[in-house]
């Protein structure tokens, strides 16, 4: 018993840390943006954010599976966080085709979702 409640405690752990990355990242793309607009450099953070951003999502993901499979947790976060990853799929899309009325909302939209998500663990 004992065993079981230490990887749940460790599993929302990781989760709780997984979640907080990705808010973190979001908000940083965000800060980038207003770079990109603004200086040489900023494309560049831009990109490399991006790609940070999503292998966040895809922690998030892993986390998720890994604090319900062998936690014994609930299967809802892992909902939640395949959800997020093809939002986080669909923005980079719509970034790369240069879509900024559909990825500028999206994205204040994804950190919305990311602080909500670190609010309830």
């Amino acid at each position: 018993m004992t065993t079981r409640v230490t990887a749940q405690r460790n599993g929302f752990s990781f989760l709780r840390i997984a979640i907080a990355l990705q808010t973190l990242t979001i908000f940083l793309q965000a800060v980038s943006s207003g770079l990109l607009m603004t200086s040489a450099y900023g494309e560049v953070l831009h990109s490399v954010g991006a790609r940070v951003m999503y292998g966040a999502s895809m922690l998030y993901v892993l986390a998720a599976v890994l604090a319900w499979k062998p936690g014994g947790g609930s299967p809802r976060p892992v909902g939640h966080a395949v959800g997020f990853l093809v939002l986080a799929s669909v923005q980079v899309a719509v970034g790369i085709a240069h879509i900024p009325s559909v990825h500028l909302p999206l994205g204040v939209l994804m950190f919305g979702l990311s602080v909500l998500a670190l609010a309830r663990r």
